[in-house]
């Protein structure tokens, strides 16, 4: 028997729709029955591809006693934090406040009344084990403080709203110019040595660090810091490590230690977005390292492989864990994508077996479990024999080879991966909902890879994502966030607006003869502008003003996770748009932005990477006026904060025109000329 979950067009929120719990889905409805049976409300936040949420989901959420208790006493609701990324800020944010710690599932109590939070954990098993509690006794215990500690409920709720109201109301801050360049030096250095290889923990792509860091390698700030090996060695641990999948193509979400060796093995649409544009932006810098290439071009293979519906948008996610056999009761954790020596010696020549154990980290003992997660020995090319072993290793895991397949359907939930016939392995599950903001990352990604490698595929399969969103996702006259086989939902937020502005310009930045996408970006921004900017405040608000009436605050975010924060993003956006169509409003707008957050930027620098890009775009904003066949030889260049104008109005002997922010230089009379002047300006501040 199914729960209301059944209908969800979630995949996260279906995989507990056979739990004996009495799930609700985050509405009104659901509030209101709260509300009006004095229940307090158990919200429980993940996403499809979580291991620990999938195995709460096998554990606390399917045993009977618990769902009894939990049925009884509490509202249970599901959110997926990938349709409602603004609940799970709030929510993560009193998480921390309350442990210290956050991280999914995140798993929340609520006063019914006014949603207000009062106890928070994250994964908690049916029996007390790993330092926790079991679910059962944590439930218990909650709803007799709910019972009969009121005074001491209430003083707890208050001080937890006190501290989320003023985080959301940041204090405000003036600097003067030469403040600015020392803040922006700052925010450099200590998100250089953020990224810099350390000997413990689990190793991120922090791309939005390591793209700081490399912008700011220009400026050759004085710092203990080399940032250009740095950045570059980032590149490296990517491009080698194992959280790349060197036999079919694609991130994998981290590595579960500091040598970038065994990867959690889900694939994140959000992240080889940003992996693909930051080598692409490495390449332009001049780290010309052929595994870069080789991994951006296998990338763009299995995206339209594996993670393009055929109406041209891309999917969210493939989850790390996949079935070995149809009979197997549960998926286990990069079944997928690891290989047994005894596999590899049956698979392999004895010349490819040697050369594959020189390059990789193979051996007979394995490095996850027993078996092999290949992790690259070295740079440079690899040689045909090799490519012919990893050919070898992609037809044994899909059943043909790389070159037959075109497209490789998605295994869409647990039932279809047992039950499909399926040449190769059994694959991993694929959420395939479609996230504007997700979407926005892989778009400006292949834009950059397009423009620094001169690849029309890549171009094409940007384009054709960019206008199913333009098409698709406008629902009287609002731009909405999600999609679900063809149908529009959620109204769009902060960074779904601001990531999708950003690929419209970078489309447009690959090819600015295709002038449609910067009025794209213009009417999009409009309509930003109107619901999400904040006029006290400054700076954007993650919801709009018109769908945010069960927000218990409004928070405007400005913190860079695995994602880029939406108003450094955006920022950066006004900036480039004011350069683009002379509108001056558009600077005034990121100057109060900035304003917003200087306060943040100082306190805070390791918090917010992408403020410190907005604010080098702010400060050496740069535009080039010049021919087509000019402009087109500047695109692949390392130009961080300049745009580009195609003209044919040119002074008489010139080959194009800089302009500083609001002001322009002599017309450059040749290209060494103009190169010079460009790159002067690209560090005038």
């Amino acid at each position: 028997m199914t729960n209301r979950l059944a209908e969800a067009k979630s995949l996260y929120l279906r995989k507990h729709a056979e739990n004996p719990i009495d799930w609700w889905s985050w509405c009104d409805e659901a509030l209101a029955t709260a509300r009006a049976q004095n229940k307090p409300i158990f919200l429980s936040i993940g996403y499809s591809s979580c291991h620990w949420c999938t195995v709460m989901e096998g554990e606390a959420f399917s045993d009977l006693a618990i769902a009894d208790y939990m049925n009884a006493n509490f509202l249970p609701i599901k959110v997926d934090r990938e349709e409602r990324p603004d609940l799970d800020s709030i929510y993560m944010q009193a998480l921390q406040m309350m442990s210290g710690q956050g991280g999914w599932p995140l798993n929340i109590f609520l006063s019914p009344e006014d949603l207000v939070p009062f106890y928070a954990g994250t994964y908690f098993p049916v029996d007390p084990r790993y330092g926790r509690p079991g679910f059962l006794q944590v439930l218990q215990a909650l709803r007799r403080y709910y019972d009969t500690e009121k005074e001491d409920l209430q003083k707890r709720k208050a001080l937890i709203i006190e501290s989320l109201l003023t985080s959301a109301v940041l204090q405000d801050a003036t600097t003067n110019e030469v403040e600015d360049q020392e803040l922006l030096r700052q925010g450099w250095e200590t998100t250089t040595g953020i990224i810099t290889p350390n000997q413990s923990g689990n190793s991120f792509p922090m791309i939005p660090y390591a793209e700081l860091a490399l912008r700011g390698t220009r400026f050759n700030f004085e710092s203990r810091y080399d940032g250009k090996q740095i950045s570059t060695q980032r590149g490296l641990d990517l491009a080698l490590g194992g959280i790349y999948d060197h036999v079919a193509g694609g991130f994998h979400r981290y590595t579960v230690d500091p040598t970038w060796t065994v990867p959690h093995f889900e694939k994140m649409l959000y992240d080889n977005g940003q992996i693909v544009e930051y080598l692409a932006t490495l390449w332009s810098a001049g780290v010309e390292e052929p595994a870069f290439e080789r991994a951006i071009a296998n990338t763009v293979l299995w995206l339209k492989r594996e993670m393009t519906a055929p109406e041209g948008y891309f999917y969210a996610a493939q989850d790390a864990d996949s079935f070995t056999e149809t009979t197997a009761v549960e998926p286990e954790e990069g079944a997928f994508y690891v290989w047994s020596y005894s596999e590899l010696q049956e698979l392999l020549t004895p010349e490819e077996l040697t050369q594959l154990q020189q390059q990789f980290t193979v051996t007979s003992n394995g490095n996850f479990e027993g078996r092999n997660v290949l992790q690259r020995r070295h740079v440079g090319q690899l040689s045909a024999t090799l490519e012919t072993a990893l050919s070898k290793l992609f037809t044994v895991r899909y059943g043909v080879t790389s070159e037959s397949l075109e497209t490789f359907p998605p295994a869409c939930n647990n039932e279809e991966a047992k039950t499909s016939n399926w040449p190769g392995r059994i694959p991993s599950v694929t959420d395939t909902k479609m996230i504007v903001a997700w979407n926005s990352l892989m778009i400006s990604g292949l834009a950059r890879a397009a423009g620094v490698f001169q690849q029309p595929l890549y171009l094409q399969l940007a384009a054709r994502a960019a206008n199913f969103i333009l098409d698709n996702q406008f629902v009287d006259g609002r731009f909405h966030r999600l999609n679900y086989v063809g149908q529009p939902s959620v109204l769009a937020q902060s960074e779904d607006y601001a990531l999708f502005i950003k690929a419209l310009l970078d489309l447009h930045a690959s090819n600015p003869e295709q002038k449609q996408w910067l009025e794209k970006a213009i009417a999009i921004q409009d309509e930003f502008n109107e619901f999400l900017w904040s006029v006290e405040l400054g700076g954007f608000y993650n919801a709009s003003n018109d769908s945010s009436q069960d927000l218990i605050v409004r928070e405007r975010s400005y913190a860079d996770n695995a994602t880029p924060s939406a108003n450094g993003v955006a920022i950066a956006n006004l900036v480039r748009l004011a350069l683009l169509t002379d509108n001056l409003d558009y600077l005034d707008l990121a100057e109060l932005g900035l304003k917003a957050f200087k306060s943040v930027m100082h306190r805070a620098p390791q918090a917010c990477p992408s403020l410190f890009t907005a604010l080098d775009w702010y400060r050496n904003s740069t535009l080039i006026r010049s021919t087509t066949e000019q402009i087109n030889s500047l695109i692949p260049k390392f130009l961080p904060t300049a745009v580009f104008a195609i003209t044919s109005d040119l002074p008489e002997g010139s080959v194009g025109l800089v302009c500083q922010g609001l002001k322009c230089l002599a017309p450059a009379e040749n290209v060494e000329h103009l190169l010079q002047q460009v790159e002067k300006s690209q560090v005038r501040a």
